[in-house]
């Protein structure tokens, strides 16, 4: 077999691609080999994406971690806007292995573009990319950082963060991966930084800045009864809703919002 490309093969399937050469073996297979030896798609992207912005998120970034808690992140990238005009353009997230001890799962990154479409349906996680603990940035994740105000909802707020406390509850009751506790404390931290960010108008990262930090560390230390879990989450849960009450009008500028992706798209587009 003879080509002046890398010969690894790939299952990018992107077969429209420049870099992509059909390959014929001497015992007559064929294959696709990236000329720069890129074997998948994910690695592809990411050999083209710029991080723009990389956070620490989990029980570190809430300040309910002990000495066994492990470090996660949550981040951004930018994909240079000719290669989103493609035709064969796909959204994509990137996760990574952290210092090689976590599960890929607990470290993402997504593009910029599909971040900002996430974060305007008011999802706590990635909420809390805009306010969690800056591990890198650039100039691009800074100015993402303060769209913030423009961003959220009080709907979606309401709805999205009670939604995921259920969803915690659900996994507490069930005692799932044996971990209730860690369900537990998710479930009480998600709302109550849902009634502060209706209420005051701020996404509360760091847990010691709330009324609730005491309970929430002991919460996650395994110390509570199933009835306290339920009846604390319960009242959380109406403060939450009367906090809406008192807050309906808060609407997500998407004209803001676009108006900013159009000018980093545009002075990104190689």
């Amino acid at each position: 077999m003879t080509n002046n490309c890398v010969s690894i093969s790939t299952n990018c399937l992107k077969t429209s691609c420049s870099k992509l050469i059909a390959i014929v073996s001497d015992e007559g297979t064929g294959y696709y080999a990236c000329r720069e030896g890129i074997a998948d798609f994910k690695d592809c992207i990411r050999s083209k994406q710029t991080n723009i912005l990389k956070v620490l998120v989990g029980s570190r970034a809430h300040n309910l971690h002990n000495e066994d808690s492990d470090s996660d992140y949550r981040g951004v990238f930018l994909i240079p806007t000719k290669e989103i005009l493609k035709l064969d353009y796909r959204k994509v997230t990137t996760d990574w292995m952290e210092g090689g001890t976590k599960q890929a799962e607990d470290n993402t990154m997504w593009e910029l573009g599909h971040f900002l479409e996430m974060a305007t349906k008011c999802n706590p996680t990635i909420l809390e990319v805009f306010k969690a603990p800056i591990v890198e940035t650039s100039d691009i994740g800074n100015s993402l950082r303060n769209l913030f105000p423009r961003i959220w909802n009080s709907i979606d707020v309401k709805n999205a963060f009670i939604g995921y406390g259920l969803n915690q509850r659900k996994k507490f009751l069930d005692k799932k991966d044996t971990r209730p506790h860690k369900y537990a404390t998710a479930y009480l931290r998600t709302l109550v930084q849902a009634y502060y960010l209706l209420t005051f108008n701020e996404l509360i990262v760091d847990m010691t800045q709330t009324e609730e930090f005491e309970t929430l560390k002991r919460f996650k230390s395994g110390n509570y009864t199933v009835g306290e879990v339920i009846q604390k989450t319960y009242d959380w849960e109406d403060k939450v809703n009367r906090a809406y009450e008192h807050n309906q009008d808060k609407q997500t500028d998407f004209d803001q919002i676009n108006s900013w992706l159009i000018k980093i798209r545009k002075s990104n587009f190689n």
